[in-house]
């Protein structure tokens, strides 16, 4: 029995849609695949009702987009199967709605230098819980501006330091994880070398705020592992995998399934939702 516990779709900033993405996850040969699009879980009905339909189990879920505050730094963290999803839903809102907002000031900063329209976009956006840059680099895209998503283009005018980029908000890491936890919810620290967040992790862990880390990710640094293993082992965390699949929005080709979680982590996952049911 194994899992990739990180996938995202239009929903969010993935290329695939839902039944796509459920259909390849089956094809693919896992016995459970996570919808987890950044800071909205809209998809997950619709996956479930198809996940039965074909035979694949369902790990509901969202990323969460959160911030460090102390070291200035963006950080990701995974929420499954929360029992009371109704519960995240104030911080997501107020999250797409900063996201959404940021994003269509950029693009209006990038209609100024190129000669793109907000309905182009939309052929890309249409769906998703807000707008974001690989919905705009799309567009570039199909007008010959780009030849991927996140090449020189991206870095010119959408990165952090990009010429048409626009910041958002983002809640406190630590407030996202108790939220989590006040929703019934599984949390685990998202690729931790994605955003330097190896030294949070432990602070984290010893603060008893995260149940487990996606220890396994296309983008791990090897020089991180000794350290995440090692709070894994001491904290006894859930040791996740996940692809953090986009389709054709990623960065890198990751495949369904190049990360995965194996069926202890599982079964230790589903005892531990299990486990939050009724607090």
């Amino acid at each position: 029995m194994i899992g990739d516990l990180h996938c995202h779709t239009r929903f969010s900033d993935g290329s695939m849609g839902i039944d796509d993405l459920i259909t390849y996850a089956k094809r693919s040969g896992l016995d459970f695949v996570a919808v987890t699009d950044h800071d909205t879980m809209a998809g997950i009905k619709r996956a479930e009702q198809l996940g039965r339909r074909i035979g694949i189990g369902i790990v509901s879920g969202t990323e969460i987009s959160a911030y460090d505050q102390q070291r200035k730094r963006k950080v990701h963290l995974l929420c499954y199967l929360p029992q009371n999803p109704d519960r995240l839903v104030g911080m997501l809102k107020r999250t797409t709605e900063s996201r959404d907002a940021s994003m269509r000031a950029s693009l209006r900063k990038v209609m100024r230098q190129f000669p793109l329209t907000e309905e182009h976009v939309h052929k890309f956006s249409s769906g998703a819980a807000s707008l974001f840059s690989a919905h705009i680099m799309n567009a570039l895209m199909d007008l010959g501006y780009a030849d991927s998503i996140y090449g020189s283009l991206f870095h010119q005018i959408l990165s952090s330091k990009g010429s048409c980029y626009v910041p958002h908000s983002y809640p406190d890491v630590r407030e996202a994880a108790k939220l989590i936890r006040t929703a019934g919810g599984v949390c685990v620290l998202a690729h931790p070398s994605v955003y330097r967040s190896v030294e949070l992790m432990r602070e984290l862990a010893a603060e008893g705020l995260i149940d487990g880390v996606e220890r396994y990710h296309p983008r791990v640094n090897e020089e991180d592992i000794p350290e995440i293993d090692a709070v894994i082992q001491e904290y006894g965390l859930l040791s996740t995998g996940g692809t953090d699949f986009h389709g054709a929005n990623s960065q890198h080709p990751n495949p369904l399934g190049t990360c995965l979680t194996t069926q202890e982590n599982l079964e230790r996952i589903f005892k531990l939702a299990k486990s939050k049911e009724h607090k």
